[in-house]
């Protein structure tokens, strides 16, 4: 299995700060983002994966667009939203958007599809949070039925129905999509039903206590009698030469958009020793080359998982010390990990 593992990066496109602390402009975040893809691709990445939101402290909306753009600049690298909110979407609209990265990247897209952690989207494109749920249910069975990119014939409450409707372009291949969740049953559920592979965050508590999602989701794809599919985890951290040099550079930063965040839904803020123990033993990927590999390597096995993506970005971390972590990642850190899953348990 190791050799078959994907290792992917992962950003929200989280607006920045310089390594002066000075704020930069979103339009920068976006250029350096490209960037950022562009080295991924050189030094071995599997996979890199941006994120979709409808905020200030993130300057990603759209995705497929940056993909796009960094679909001109690399060759073998997987381009991946991760994810794209579907709820608050037209699942033509978006399929037709990833059917043209596909074919710009010579088929290296993939499409993430998920409800989101936030929930800006919803009043920005005029739906209902009432309607959060029925909204990705129905949306997520239209988008299924395009992948098939036959004449489609389908009815639902959130959207016009469609009778014998073709959707152009095409793809030569055929559109990898995934499902992303936060870990709850339903959800990881919902996924093995509509028969698409699965993405599950872990942000947070032992990479382990997730186990048994991945085991609900395989028994469900055994019971609905469909084909055993890959599982993922996203997960953030930081790479850097020393452990305590990769703790200094991310965690402050990873502190102040947990502590914006945290002040919106009520959270305690965080503390420095909550943030060791998430290194230590939780789902905080940070430290040298070898402790993040070791770490990786230990949730690829006990998880029994096919992908794993590092959430590089963290809060305002420096674009300096992002690209520092991407190098790291690929020349240093993937090539460990697989040696070590080459090994026996």
């Amino acid at each position: 299995m190791s050799m078959d593992t994907v290792f992917g990066l992962g950003t929200f496109g989280d607006v920045t700060v310089g390594v002066d602390d000075a704020p930069i402009s979103q339009a920068q975040t976006i250029r350096n983002l490209v960037a950022e893809g562009r080295l991924a691709d050189e030094v071995g990445v599997d996979a890199f994966v941006v994120g979709e939101h409808h905020r200030d402290d993130f300057a990603v909306s759209s995705p497929e667009t940056v993909l796009a753009g960094l679909a001109t600049v690399t060759d073998r690298i997987l381009l991946a939203s991760g994810v794209t909110v579907l709820s608050s979407d037209d699942p033509v609209r978006v399929f037709q958007r990833f059917a043209t990265l596909d074919a710009l990247s010579g088929g290296r897209a993939e499409v993430q599809l998920g409800r989101g952690s936030f929930t800006e989207s919803f009043p920005l494109f005029g739906y209902r949070l009432a309607d959060y749920d029925e909204l990705f249910e129905q949306k997520l069975d239209l988008f299924v039925r395009l992948l098939d990119e036959e004449p489609v014939t389908w009815s639902g409450s959130m959207r016009p129905p469609l009778t014998g409707q073709r959707v152009y372009p095409t793809t030569e291949h055929g559109l990898r999509a995934w499902v992303g969740v936060g870990g709850s049953p339903e959800s990881v559920v919902r996924a093995a039903r509509v028969g698409l592979p699965l993405v599950i965050a872990v942000i947070g508590g032992e990479p382990a206590r997730f186990a048994p999602f991945v085991e609900l989701y395989r028994r469900a794809l055994a019971e609905l009698g469909r084909p055993d599919l890959p599982v993922a985890v996203h997960s953030p951290g930081h790479v850097a030469a020393t452990d305590e040099e990769a703790f200094a550079r991310f965690v402050p930063h990873q502190r102040r958009m947990r502590e914006r965040i945290g002040a919106e839904r009520g959270w305690p803020a965080p503390t420095e020793e909550e943030f060791r123990r998430e290194v230590a033993t939780g789902s905080l990927y940070v430290g040298s080359a070898e402790t993040v590999a070791t770490k990786i390597a230990a949730t690829v096995r006990a998880l029994g998982i096919q992908r794993f993506d590092l959430k590089y970005s963290g809060g305002t971390l420096p674009h300096e010390h992002a690209m520092d972590s991407i190098e790291r990642y690929g020349r240093d850190v993937i090539p460990r990990v697989r040696a070590l899953l080459a090994q026996p348990a």
